[in-house]
């Protein structure tokens, strides 16, 4: 089987359960490929039902993917609770790279969680919040598509450290692909040097991992680059990738 075979298999047999054996199939075939070669093979199967996500804690995978795909979807989710500069970075991106920015809302403002739920809800549910603010929003807003894009590294954290290039989303009914999931990060530092990738100017200021403000914090030289997130209550994802 070659990957045009693969190809052809995922646009007759989408929706059915053997579209799951055609993706292993296809993680088998790309797993030593480049990022550009997975993205290229994304592209290629999925057409206009293909997206990818962004935090907007850089633009390496919007500046990858919109080199390949121009025009791209990019789905943003606006938590209402992001750093000024998370804002400022998503701004820039509309501005430089040739991709089609849509931006993700939860159900419910800010102001009428705290009203439903009681205020500060991340501080004392921080899943719930995340349920709420991120995935739901996130899962209703990849409806129309077949595929979307991660970011996702293997290296990032003992839960990733087994993520395939291709993936089943079982949980969506759907394909993830995680073109960089073999990189390193000196892999995203160079690639980010070397093409003038846009970056959130949080990572000066000692944030490695961005995401929301309340549940932030900067870290101190020698911690994992992840520790700063919902630090101190043992929560490692928001539930996005698991």
């Amino acid at each position: 089987m070659t990957l045009v075979d693969i190809e052809i298999g995922l646009r007759e047999q989408r929706g059915t359960l053997d579209m799951q054996a055609i993706v292993e199939s296809a993680a088998e075939y790309l797993e030593e490929a480049s990022a550009r070669e997975i993205i290229r093979w994304a592209a290629a199967t999925f057409g206009d039902r293909l997206c990818l996500t962004s935090s907007m804690s850089d633009a390496l995978l919007i500046d990858l993917v919109s080199r390949v795909k121009p025009g791209v979807d990019v789905l943003f989710i606006d938590t209402g609770y992001h750093f000024a500069e998370t804002i400022g970075t998503r701004d820039a991106v509309k501005q430089v790279y040739d991709v089609n920015l849509i931006e993700v809302k939860p159900s419910r403002t800010v102001a009428e969680q705290d009203r439903d739920l009681g205020p500060r809800l991340f501080g004392r549910n921080p899943d719930l919040c995340c349920f709420l603010r991120k995935v739901e929003p996130l899962n209703r807003a990849l409806e129309p598509y077949l595929a979307w894009i991660s970011g996702i590294r293997r290296d990032e954290s003992p839960s990733r450290a087994n993520v395939k290039v291709v993936e089943w989303d079982a949980k969506r009914q759907m394909v993830k692909v995680n073109p960089i999931a073999r990189w390193t990060q000196e892999d995203v530092d160079n690639y980010i040097a070397d093409n003038g990738v846009l970056i959130n100017p949080l990572h000066y200021d000692n944030y490695p991992s961005i995401g929301c403000a309340p549940c932030t914090r900067q870290v101190l030289d020698g911690e994992d680059p992840r520790s700063g997130r919902w630090a101190g209550t043992g929560k490692t994802e928001c539930g996005i990738h698991l």
